[in-house]
């Protein structure tokens, strides 16, 4: 029987391009013609088991990463906006969109894009008829309506979950300068502090605010002001965060030029991301803080102990370890607030976390909100048949002075149920028994759970 030819295009094409490969290199090596070559990254033409065998030599990858079709998020995405009012009329099934997303992941972003758009304009639309109607002047609503922080949050996540929310370059960036941290002493922020004065002259106080911010940057003075109510672990990621912007502007220049946003707010925003990223980097070495996790069967207060991190500074830096060689589990990560809104969410494991509306009500992040500080874990099915295994802890931010209310979150971390095992709270429950197994959905609205009592 004949193998049917995979198509990969776009896939094939980024690949190539990390590789900083041209069409008319890789063509050769693999003894074709560059116009088939450039058939195949367009789709038009398929690619054969014994060029696929060519590639993985080439690139030094598993034939998976190829003929696996990894951006589950993409795909998740896609699914939750075409089931809305808007595409009814349509027959879409969820193998159009499995081939969509496999096939041409760019017109599927493409999509994701107008939509991201489409609701935006709708919310800019509203918000001028009711200023209308009270008579309020409509000049400031129409400054800047073409972006609102929402849609700027969307098209960074989606640049982050395409690069698997790894960037080694930022890696290497905070290792070079662990490497001078070393010799001024073990108190990190202090260490952070001298460093800053003495490579980029960046001052460094702490001082107490009359608002509600975490830190004040003065461009003239060179001068950051860190809020003494801040916990410690959080003074020490601000000042981080803002090495990074002198340290790593490079690596973080070519990521935004990369990235390739013509708005320039969006990477401004992708460039306070990239440091935090760094920031992330300089207080959980790469090396050291997997192998930690590893040790301890990714015990979360155990490593929030040995490099003075706060839980969600923890899981967050779980998901970025895809460091090729040497790679933790594939987490999704996922924070919400009480009213069900998501606020961060990134998912390697697979499983879907909506993009427009809440989540599902049976997810353990909102039954953690129930036992605050206390780790709930979760056995949860998705109505594809895939099976994970969650924890969940509820958290508060904020000094909490009288007049000055906390601020609550329940960070979520999960994985496929195939690696329960590598995580020690996989040992406070029996992963054979099926009884322990919670079926949620992704979203209310899109959830083919019919029958499901939060209905």
């Amino acid at each position: 029987m004949v193998q049917e030819a995979l198509f990969i295009g776009s896939k094939l094409k980024k690949l190539r391009r990390d590789k900083n490969i041209n069409q008319k290199n890789l063509a050769l090596e693999l003894g074709i013609s560059p116009s088939y070559l450039n058939l195949i990254e367009r789709n038009r033409r398929g690619l054969t088991a014994n060029l696929l065998l060519k590639l993985t030599d080439i690139f030094d990858i598993d034939v998976k990463q190829l003929t696996q079709n990894t951006d589950k998020q993409l795909e998740n995405d896609l699914t939750e906006i075409l089931a809305t009012d808007i595409f009814a009329d349509f027959a879409i099934t969820n193998q159009d969109i499995s081939d969509l997303t496999l096939q041409n992941p760019e017109i599927g972003k493409a999509v994701i894009r107008l939509f991201d758009k489409y609701n935006l304009r709708q919310k800019q639309y509203q918000k001028l008829v009711n200023q209308f109607i009270s008579g309020t002047d409509q000049a400031q609503t129409m400054q800047h309506a073409d972006i609102s922080p929402e849609y700027m949050t969307e098209l960074v996540s989606d640049f982050v979950q395409t690069n698997k929310n790894h960037f080694p370059t930022l890696e290497q960036a905070a290792e070079r300068v662990r490497v001078d941290l070393t010799l001024m002493g073990e108190d990190l922020f202090y260490s952070l502090k001298s460093f800053a004065t003495n490579s980029f002259a960046l001052r460094t106080q702490v001082a107490e605010f009359n608002n509600d911010e975490n830190y004040l940057y003065d461009g003239q003075l060179n001068l950051l002001s860190i809020s003494k109510f801040s916990s410690h672990q959080s003074q020490i990621f601000c000042l981080a965060e803002h090495i990074g912007l002198f340290a790593a502007k490079n690596e973080i220049d070519d990521i935004i030029e990369a990235a390739d946003f013509e708005d320039e707010r969006v990477n401004n925003y992708l460039e306070k991301i990239l440091a935090r990223y760094f920031a992330a980097c300089i207080m959980m070495p790469y090396d050291n803080f997997i192998a930690k996790a590893k040790a301890t069967r990714y015990d979360i207060d155990l490593l929030c102990h040995y490099f003075n991190v706060s839980f969600e500074q923890a899981c967050h830096r779980l998901t970025s370890l895809q460091k090729p060689g040497n790679k933790a589990i594939a987490f999704h990560f996922v924070r919400t607030d009480i009213a069900g809104h998501i606020s961060k969410r990134f998912s390697l494991s697979g499983i879907k976390i909506p993009r427009y509306g809440t989540a599902c009500p049976r997810w353990n992040i909102f039954a953690a909100f129930m036992q605050p500080g206390r780790i709930n874990v979760q056995i949860s099915e998705t109505p594809d048949g895939n099976t994970y295994f969650c924890i969940a802890r509820a958290i508060s931010k904020g000094v909490g002075g009288f007049g000055k209310p906390l601020r609550h979150f329940s960070i979520g971390l999960g994985c496929k149920f195939m690696h329960a095992k590598s995580m020690i709270y996989s040992d406070s429950v029996n992963l054979k028994d099926t009884n322990q197994i919670v079926q949620i959905g992704a979203t209310c609205p899109v959830c083919q759970r019919y029958a499901c009592q939060e209905h």
